[in-house]
């Protein structure tokens, strides 16, 4: 499949099970080796992600309700809790310092950088997704939920939450992409 065509299959999927065609193992080596095929600025390999099933999975979108105090509607989380799994992002905020100090011209630009490559990684593993036939979405219940995130699964404390993807078998297609109408990409000769 092109990269064009993946982009295309890609999309936010909301209505999700647990039924998914592919074995957990599968989506961990495949995880893995988008993680590494991914680049980044310096090499820093900053990005860290968890991979989360079954009873994690659901304890996972039960707390993150119960941090938010009922404020998120129960039916939407409970919705990302209907899917196989979610795939958790971080960067290790240590390996960011550690560039800052030894670049320290580049210093600023480590945070960002950092960023950026947790962004590709995100696209890459949401499309390799939708290529297994699974269905995801990208959410950000971030940094509401990050101390429960640390506490629920015992990660260091410089592992900064960027998003959350839960994903699973799809139940529905979502609507047509809407054509974007603002002109976002200029050419100059």
């Amino acid at each position: 499949m092109s990269i064009i065509q993946s982009l295309r299959n890609r999309r936010s999927y909301y209505n999700i099970n647990k039924k998914i065609d592919v074995s957990e193992e599968t989506i961990i080596e495949k995880v893995s080796e988008i993680t590494e095929l991914v680049p980044d600025a310096f090499n820093m390999k900053s990005t860290r992600v968890l991979v989360v099933f079954g009873e994690k999975h659901d304890k996972l979108w039960d707390e993150i309700y119960n941090v938010f105090g009922g404020q998120v509607p129960k039916e939407k989380l409970d919705s990302f809790k209907a899917g196989a799994g979610t795939v958790l992002y971080f960067y290790d905020e240590n390996v960011v310092k550690g560039l800052q100090e030894k670049f320290s011209l580049y210093a600023e630009n480590f945070p960002i950088w950092a960023n950026q490559t947790n962004g590709m990684l995100q696209l890459s593993i949401w499309s390799m997704l939708r290529e297994l036939n699974i269905g995801a979405s990208l959410q950000h219940y971030n940094p509401v939920i990050d101390a429960k995130v640390k506490e629920m699964f015992d990660l260091p404390e410089s592992y900064k939450l960027l998003a959350q993807m839960p994903f699973g078998g799809i139940v529905e297609e979502p609507s047509d992409k809407l054509k974007d109408e603002h002109k976002r990409v200029e050419f100059v000769k």
